[in-house]
């Protein structure tokens, strides 16, 4: 199983790709130099193997790495995942 998250800014989200096929998602919106996440959703069928884990992770460190904004969690997956991975505090302090 090959994984990968992409960012699809026409879509204003980050999707989680399985085998090349779109699993799941976070949406996204901007206000200022604010992302403000808001929804996140994995396949059913795919659900409790760690992969919104690994779709938030993949976002935040895209985020982190590619633009100066400052992460605004509104999506309880990702507010919930954060209080979990201090590491990406420093986001919503920027």
């Amino acid at each position: 199983m090959s994984t990968a998250v992409v960012h699809a800014p026409n879509l204003n989200r980050y999707q989680l790709l399985i085998d090349g096929e779109v699993s799941g998602f976070t949406e996204y919106h901007l206000s200022g130099n604010d992302i403000v996440f808001t929804h996140t959703e994995v396949d059913p069928a795919r659900q409790e193997h760690g992969l919104g884990g690994e779709l938030v992770t993949g976002a935040l460190d895209q985020v982190r790495d590619d633009t100066s904004y400052r992460l605004v969690a509104v999506c309880p997956f990702i507010v919930s995942w954060l209080t979990k991975h201090p590491e990406y505090q420093d986001l919503q302090q920027r």
